[in-house]
């Protein structure tokens, strides 16, 4: 089993900034992507960023040149530095891990979401 667990979020004012981190434990043979997605009131859940193991990090048109994501592959840790927020980043965010078994399986987790709420 494997379990996602999320910091970070919060209330922060336009312009502002906040750091996600989001750490997975358990039973991980290893480890494909890690990424975050995000989730507006009404809208569908969307990608913000990803950080293939095998390739450089992708982003979506929105939060380029302002999020930054980073892993710490040593720790199963993947962190989401947000700068320049804006009121319409307000979500809940949602880190993912996309992990192969032993076996040759492949695997998706989520972690419980973390509030980001910035405010104009």
């Amino acid at each position: 089993q494997v379990q996602l667990v999320e910091s970070g979020g919060g209330l922060v004012q336009a312009g502002g900034s906040l750091r996600l981190s989001c750490a997975a434990s358990g039973s991980i043979f290893g480890v494909n992507a890690m990424g975050w997605y995000r989730q507006a009131p009404g809208k569908q859940r969307e990608l913000v960023a990803v950080h293939p193991s095998s390739s450089s990090p992708s982003y979506a048109d929105s939060v380029k040149g302002r999020f930054t994501i980073s892993r710490d592959n040593a720790k199963n840790t993947v962190y989401l530095q947000m700068n320049s927020l804006k009121p319409e980043d307000t979500a809940v965010y949602y880190c993912n891990a996309d992990l192969r078994s032993r076996g040759g399986g492949r695997y998706s987790y989520w972690g419980q979401g973390t509030q980001v709420t910035v405010s104009s």
